[in-house]
């Protein structure tokens, strides 16, 4: 039978396993990224991109001709635009990963993937549900009110 671990073994054991999830290099090759290569984003069901750059890239590219359907004053069209073109300005300006990150300021790189996936597949719904033309019935009046 093995015996508990003390307090200072765990510690040590789980010091362990987060240094094993980075590998650290003081130097890369000629050409290549410095620095910290992550092997995981420590997100269960998220794993690292290879190239987060161009698959972000081309999810923008696709958003913002999503948003070319709607009629220019709808206002997800205005406010979407102007965020993804913010970012799609962002990621053509800085080839870090770590700085993009940070200048995004919307977590790990594939979180923010993650996001321009779902953001797509909305901007695609929201052009086939059309909220900015007008209602096929009036509302009831006391819809807005509460309570009642």
């Amino acid at each position: 039978m093995q015996e508990p671990l003390t307090r200072t073994q765990s510690r040590l054991e789980f010091i362990t396993l987060l240094s094993d999830l980075w590998d650290w290099r003081a130097e890369a090759p000629a050409g290549k990224m410095a620095g910290l290569l992550k092997k995981t984003t420590g997100l269960v069901g998220l794993a690292v991109s290879k190239n987060p750059q161009e698959r972000l890239r081309i999810l923008y590219s696709k958003i913002l001709a999503s948003l070319q359907t709607m009629p220019p004053d709808a206002a997800y069209r205005k406010y979407t635009e102007q965020l993804v073109s913010e970012r799609f300005h962002l990621l053509k300006t800085e080839p870090d990963v770590e700085k993009l990150e940070q200048k995004i300021n919307g977590g790990q790189i594939e979180e923010v993937i993650f996001q321009a996936e779902c953001e797509l597949a909305l901007s695609r719904k929201m052009a086939q549900w059309k909220p900015w033309e007008p209602l096929v019935e009036e509302a009831p009046p006391n819809q807005w009110k509460w309570p009642i």
